[in-house]
């Protein structure tokens, strides 16, 4: 028979190799930025905002502020490799260096805002318990609202009736990540993981659901293929920074 701790590092697994997947879906605007040289109008924030994210999970899934929650960290130090990769490739083709300051002035407030709260979190609590409290409030907050991000997107598709923005590949990945993280809390209860990772699968059903609605009404073009320089499919593809 299988331990339930078997069971849950197995689904850890599965979760890693999902959010890693989906943690790559900003490739083709990075593509495109290095193809043309140029930044163009993509916008940074979601990125920094991932780092954010992805930081305070890393330290969440600590043994000295979690236990058994090394999967936790794996994937979402990976995923803030990759978003740091991101940001520089931004930095170095952002022609009017406009960017490059704010991403340098907002990774340094993240890092100082980072370094305070573990300062706290080791200091003031002295217990398993009420340091994953105090960090798990965090890791939720950001990850929820992360979560939120695509209201934008789901909003265009009903105004418009049509899910052209909004890639059948991305919500099912969406989806997945949200549900199999949300097992992976179940199996050995974990309350922050549950709560951000329940949302996560609920705003991934929506979108789901949003697409059986609109899918037949989409007007159908010939470049209907995902073009990353379209505004609704870049949120999209920004998504990738609520993992976990």
């Amino acid at each position: 028979m299988v331990s339930a701790e078997a069971a849950r590092n197995a689904v850890g697994i599965i979760g890693n190799v999902i959010s890693f997947f989906l943690f790559l879906s900003p490739l083709p605007t990075f593509y495109r930025i290095i193809k043309n040289k140029d930044t163009q109008e993509f916008q940074f924030y979601p990125y920094v905002a991932t780092v954010l994210n992805c930081m305070f999970w890393v330290f969440y899934g600590l043994p000295f502020v979690t236990k058994d929650n090394i999967l936790v960290v794996t994937i979402n130090g990976v995923g803030l490799g990759l978003e740091l990769i991101y940001l520089a490739i931004f930095c170095f083709y952002d022609k009017q260096n406009k960017g490059r300051k704010r991403v340098a002035i907002g990774l340094t407030g993240e890092v100082i805002f980072t370094a305070v709260i573990v300062t706290i979190t080791m200091l003031a609590f002295h217990t398993h318990g009420k340091r994953s409290l105090f960090v798990g409030v965090f890791c939720d907050a950001f990850n929820i609202l992360m979560y939120s991000s695509p209201l934008l997107i789901m909003k265009k598709v009903i105004k418009t009736r049509s899910v052209e923005y909004m890639p059948l590949f991305l919500s099912l990945a969406n989806f997945a990540n949200g549900c199999i993280w949300t097992a992976y809390a179940l199996i050995k209860l974990d309350v922050f993981i549950l709560i951000s990772n329940g949302v996560g699968a609920l705003a991934g059903a929506a979108q789901l659901i949003l697409y059986a609605c609109y899918y037949k009404s989409t007007p159908v073009k010939e470049d209907l293929e995902l073009d990353p320089v379209k505004p609704g499919a870049e949120i999209q593809l920004q998504k990738a920074k609520d993992i976990v």
